[in-house]
């Protein structure tokens, strides 16, 4: 059991998808954050496949854990440079076939230089989708067992969303997923959807569970759904 503050109550067991669909107000950030152990509970316990939070190192947990941001920071230098950030060892043969089983290789190759595109500081060299692109790359490089992916497709264009999702359901496959976003289609398929509304959780289920409920996941279903038709 893990109490963000003393308003969230949250207990999960053999989830493989977690979805975090936030309100205004929802203070999700600290979620993230316990999880992350970059905040420590101050009461109640967060396990880990059983292990107090607590007793686990920093640089354990850390390298088994991937966060994908809604701006990724990307450094200077050239796309290969930056998916390798996440294995330095890496071959570029490697990469290359992490790109190929996020099923975005022709995106890549179709970048101005391919692999060799300078990607420019904080990668302003490339569009929203290309940027998030490649860190979905970097991340499904570094292979992590726990992938929090925070509002990370929030800044994508209609245009490039489909190709985006495909490639962060690949990124999702066989690991423990932690998933904030606002976007609709990036949550629909989770195991768990919980709610947030001024840090409380008002509803959790899946997604058509909670839409049979007519509570404000519903609400904001139908909403998202008459903007896409």
């Amino acid at each position: 059991m893990a109490r963000v503050g003393r308003w969230l109550p949250l207990e999960l067991t053999r989830i493989k998808h977690l979805k975090n669909f936030e309100r205004i107000g929802a203070e999700k950030s600290s979620v993230i954050n316990l999880v992350s152990k970059l905040y420590l509970p101050t009461s109640g316990r967060l396990l880990i496949d059983g292990h107090d939070i607590l007793q686990v190192s920093s640089d354990s947990l850390h390298r088994q854990m991937g966060i994908v941001h809604q701006h990724s920071f990307l450094f200077e230098g050239t796309v290969m440079d930056s998916v390798r950030f996440a294995k330095p060892d890496a071959t570029s043969r490697e990469v290359i076939e992490c790109v190929r089983r996020l099923g975005c290789l022709d995106l890549f190759e179709a970048l101005p230089q391919g692999f060799r595109t300078q990607v420019g500081e904080t990668g302003r060299n490339l569009s929203a989708g290309q940027h998030q692109l490649v860190s979905f790359a970097r991340a499904m490089m570094a292979d992590p067992k726990i992938l929090i992916l925070d509002e990370a497709t929030s800044a994508i264009d209609a245009m490039t969303e489909v190709r985006v999702q495909s490639a962060l359901e690949r990124l999702l496959q066989g690991r423990t997923s932690f998933v904030i976003a606002h976007r609709l289609s990036t949550i629909r398929s989770a195991d768990q959807i919980l709610v947030l509304r001024h840090g409380q959780i008002v509803e959790r289920g899946r997604h058509d569970e909670l839409v049979a409920e007519e509570g404000i996941y519903a609400e904001l279903h139908r909403h998202f759904a008459g903007t896409a038709a």
